[in-house]
């Protein structure tokens, strides 16, 4: 068996997320789409698996797949026939043989989530579909205070709709909250391994926090099990995966 390692690019706008299973199975993903031109270029089923599943309406700057293959291929002709069939909205930037032994989830050690904040007075008619327009001010002293609650191993159960999980238990390595002179806000997060939909009901809390809904104490509360009411998930059209390190 080969095993090619590709980073991928993709505008999640219109997908149903990398990846749907069971009653909620849907071709129209980011893996389907990929496994289907692998298909028609070698002739073989081949299965992908990726760094960090990302849910509908999230993008990736820089996700990471692997499949393996029982023919060998040239890397740069599998980038390239990728690219030529693939929707506008999916781009493979690298091809590579590795290791048989290696695999992108398994192997993940840290993975980073960026969310794009559009903190204008008048929301940006071009940024819009990738950055979430707030109409307040945001206090970025008490969202860094509510973020350093986060750091450290914690129990996430109260941070995931997942139905089910061997173990809720996650570790936030890295979280940096910052505004450019555009207007834009970056929110960055860097775990372990996210659960489903764990980035999203983090930064939901933190912009909670940044506009006063919440306080920045809300979020210890929360990880000691308090009954504090939850804020709402972050829209997914301002998140995106930006990086898998192995």
């Amino acid at each position: 068996m080969y095993n090619y390692r590709i980073l991928i690019q993709y505008d999640g706008g219109r997908f149903d997320g990398w990846q749907r299973l069971g009653k909620d199975a849907s071709e129209n993903t980011v893996e389907f789409k990929i496994e289907e031109i692998l298909k028609k270029m070698t002739g073989e089923e081949a299965e992908l698996f990726c760094g960090c599943r990302t849910e509908k309406g999230v993008h990736a700057y820089g996700q990471v797949a692997n499949f393996k293959l029982n023919s060998r291929q040239n890397c740069m002709e599998l980038r390239n026939y990728l690219n030529r069939y693939l929707p506008r909205d999916i781009a493979v930037l690298k091809v590579e043989a590795v290791d048989e032994r290696f695999h992108s989830q398994l192997l993940a050690k840290e993975t980073t989530y960026l969310y794009r904040i559009d903190t204008k007075s008048i929301a940006s008619v071009f940024e819009r579909k990738y950055s979430y327009h707030t109409f307040h001010p945001l206090d970025y002293e008490a969202m860094n205070k509510a973020a350093a609650y986060f750091l450290g191993k914690h129990d996430f159960k109260a941070f995931t709709t997942a139905r089910k999980s061997k173990s809720t238990e996650r570790e936030i390595k890295n979280i940096t909250i910052s505004c450019d002179e555009s207007g834009i806000a970056q929110l960055r997060i860097t775990a372990n391994d996210f659960l489903h939909n764990m980035a999203r009901l983090m930064i939901g809390i933190l912009l909670d926090v940044g506009t006063g809904l919440k306080k920045p104490e809300n979020v210890r509360d929360i990880l000691d099990g308090k009954d504090v009411q939850m804020s709402l998930p972050a829209e997914s059209y301002g998140l995106f995966l930006e990086e898998v390190r192995y």
